[in-house]
């Protein structure tokens, strides 16, 4: 099975082109096709010579998914389902916000973290994504906006689609640089954020790369217990341990972090869930945002509802009060299949039923 193309970052593409006999330059040019100009086939490349587009056929391909299923929102938010090379499923959403695109990526086929609330985990994870498969999501989404002629082009990621990024470390972080590159895509690392369910030992890790790239924790729960019933990631990775690596990570970085906390009825939403954050966040509130999401039921785990509006105001103004910043994230694609990993799930059932 040949790599991807999407798969290497412009120093690994130029080393390559070295050591295969070709100029250094080429890697310029390749890029230029594949980024700005955005072709699909090698042969379309017209300033390559012979044996380097000959080389490219015989070791890469440019294209390794397609559209399975595509859902679009009255709001504009678009949901792409797309089959890989394997017949494995994995969702990317498209989201229109006042500052820009969004583009919300996925990282692993299915799974393993067992969020309870969660679309994603209904399904265990079968595999990592590739660098390049990681890359082409985007690269996807760009070329159907070209196609559409509006002259719109994709300004941020948020890489919080389907699966844990920091259980695909390296090819989470080639993709980065991917895009990040100003020999290509070029989008800005401070319009791009990663989310993780609290992998401490990646954190440290991560901090010490040195990215100005966006860090956001799901965070759920303000105690142990509670999160550990709701998130079985937290038996490994308690709130001491995760805090502690977050503090470095502050100290590293100095970057402001966003804490995900979904709000379940009945099961963290009080008010003293919310003083619980509000003490647990108070020595970094400095750097700290916390982001409140109304849930999206989810078929599989009938025993979640969404918080009361008067419950979600309540938990708001508390930490507000407590010098928390925070906000309730506004809701998108809601009339199609909203929650992370819904789609896909649906689809495999019919699949299967079928």
């Amino acid at each position: 099975m040949k790599n991807s193309i999407y798969s290497l970052t412009y120093e690994q593409l130029a080393e390559w082109m070295v050591t295969s006999g070709e100029k250094k330059f080429r890697a310029k040019q390749v890029w230029d096709w594949l980024y700005k100009k955005r072709v699909t086939r090698f042969g379309d490349m017209k300033n390559l010579n012979k044996s380097c587009l000959e080389l490219l056929q015989e070791n890469f391909i440019i294209q390794s998914m397609e559209v399975e299923l595509k859902q679009e929102s009255a709001d504009g938010t678009i949901k792409f389902l797309f089959k890989l090379t394997d017949g494995n499923l994995i969702e990317t959403v498209l989201m229109r916000h006042h500052y820009g695109l969004s583009v919300c990526v996925t990282t692993q086929v299915g799974c393993n973290i067992g969020c309870t609330f969660c679309a994603s985990g209904i399904l265990a994870k079968n595999r990592d994504l590739t660098g390049g498969e990681i890359v082409e999501q985007i690269m996807q989404v760009q070329m159907f906006l070209d196609k559409r002629g509006k002259d719109e082009r994709v300004s941020h990621i948020v890489v919080m689609g389907i699966g844990e990024p920091f259980d695909n470390f390296t090819n989470l972080v080639n993709f980065l640089q991917i895009v990040n590159d100003q020999n290509g895509l070029s989008i800005g690392a401070r319009h791009i954020t990663v989310s993780t369910s609290g992998l401490a030992h990646k954190i440290y890790e991560f901090a010490d790369l040195g990215l100005q790239v966006n860090l956001a924790i799901s965070l759920h729960a303000p105690n142990d217990e509670l999160r550990t019933s709701i998130m079985k990631i937290n038996r490994a990775f308690p709130i001491k341990k995760l805090m502690d690596a977050i503090d470095y990570y502050l100290d590293k970085t100095n970057r402001r972090i966003t804490f995900e906390y979904i709000l379940l009825k009945e099961v963290n939403d009080h008010k003293e869930h919310a003083i619980e954050l509000a003490n647990l966040l108070q020595n970094k509130r400095h750097l700290s945002y916390v982001n409140l999401i109304p849930y999206n039921p989810v078929n599989e785990h009938i025993q979640y509802e969404r918080s009361t509006p008067e419950a979600i105001r309540v938990f708001e103004e508390t930490l507000r009060a407590r010098g928390i910043n925070c906000g309730v994230r506004l809701e998108q694609g809601t009339d199609i299949d909203a929650a992370c990993g819904q789609l896909r799930s649906k689809q495999m059932k019919k699949r299967n039923v079928g």
